[in-house]
């Protein structure tokens, strides 16, 4: 077996791959990590065939849906996924086929109503069910501490206590423990009884997760997250820096059209001396009132150099093929000790 483990920002994410055939699958990917697995399996001759998420992850922005696009391989998630673009929907007892390996599915609900537990070899890859040290939550949608009692202590606890567990998450950089250390000093796993373990749960008062809502949707509806949209813009769009302007500005350069996509208000407040007004949400409707020349070079900014990006990307789309963003934004400007204008647009 060709095993490899990723983890960032306590997320961990697998590689697994037969030696003799090449044949992999990449578990619980991350989307941050996109070019790092297809590094790795570059590196051990892997050709992956299966990316999988044991779950619909509320934590972190699932990289499945991407890599599918990239390697024409399917998504594979439990029956009850919600999402839309998962292409093989496995059930309890199904097997996946790696080469000369078994990657085994148990269906394990109760953190998420989709959870799963994958067994192969000598390992298990517990998701979010049975993490080292903990449990996953049941407060989030979908959770059930009912369903997560019964998951734990009638399927994956009965596991060969010798088993590795991977987990989805750790935060204190632990790589794997055993079945049989957990049942040991796991505190969530010594309230055996339904009644006490249900109450635990209920009773964690946890923050929720930093990204709940948009990882949610992203991740249930195959949508884009804004890091993803701001990575995809920002790959068609060049950057002008803030000393490249100052000094076009400071030799009376006329020949950039300096368009600040900011609201009004911000605006008037202050702006880069000479910049136009012509905020990000009325660009489209505008641009041909605005900007009758496609030929020209437009210097886009806004507050922090985000929204330029995309309206930079916007107009490049429409045909403004010399559209650029500035690096930095009003923030960087003003930081820079350079002069302001107030006022409405003359």
């Amino acid at each position: 077996m060709i095993f490899e483990q990723v983890a960032v920002g306590g997320c961990q994410s697998y590689l697994v791959g037969c030696s003799h055939t090449c044949v992999a699958a990449l578990i619980d990917p991350e989307i941050s990590q996109l070019d790092r697995y297809l590094a790795l399996a570059s590196r051990d001759g892997l050709r992956i065939h299966f990316l999988i998420d044991t779950h619909t992850h509320a934590d972190h922005f699932s990289a499945t849906q991407e890599m599918a696009r990239r390697l024409k391989v399917p998504v594979v998630m439990h029956q009850q996924a919600p999402a839309p673009f998962v292409d093989l929907r496995v059930g309890d007892g199904e097997t996946l086929l790696l080469g000369r390996l078994r990657l085994q599915v148990l269906h394990t609900p109760g953190h998420t109503r989709d959870s799963v537990c994958l067994l192969l070899g000598d390992r298990v890859f517990t998701g979010d069910t049975l993490l080292i040290g903990a449990t996953g939550r049941t407060d989030l949608p979908s959770g059930d501490p009912l369903a997560l009692h019964d998951s734990l202590f009638n399927r994956v606890l009965k596991l060969d206590p010798a088993l590795r567990v991977y987990p989805a998450h750790d935060y204190k950089g632990r790589s794997f423990s055993t079945i049989g250390q957990e049942l040991a000093t796991n505190p969530r796993l010594q309230a055996h009884e339904r009644e006490a373990f249900v109450d635990i749960m209920n009773n964690l008062n946890l923050t929720m997760p930093t990204h709940l809502t948009e990882a949610l949707r992203t991740n249930m509806s195959g949508g884009k997250t804004v890091a993803q949209m701001l990575a995809e813009a920002a790959a068609k769009v060049p950057f002008y820096s803030m000393d490249a302007l100052v000094e076009q500005l400071d030799r009376g350069d006329s020949t950039l059209v300096l368009l600040d996509v900011r609201e009004r208000e911000a605006y008037e407040k202050a702006h880069i001396p000479g910049a136009r007004l012509l905020p990000r949400g009325q660009l489209e409707l505008r641009v041909n009132q605005e900007l009758p020349d496609p030929t020209q070079r437009i210097l886009v900014y806004c507050e922090f150099g985000r929204i330029s990006t995309l309206a930079a990307a916007t107009l490049r789309e429409l045909g403004f093929g010399r559209a650029i963003a500035l690096d930095g934004g009003m923030d960087a400007w003003t930081a820079a000790g350079r002069p302001v204008s107030a006022g409405p647009q003359p």
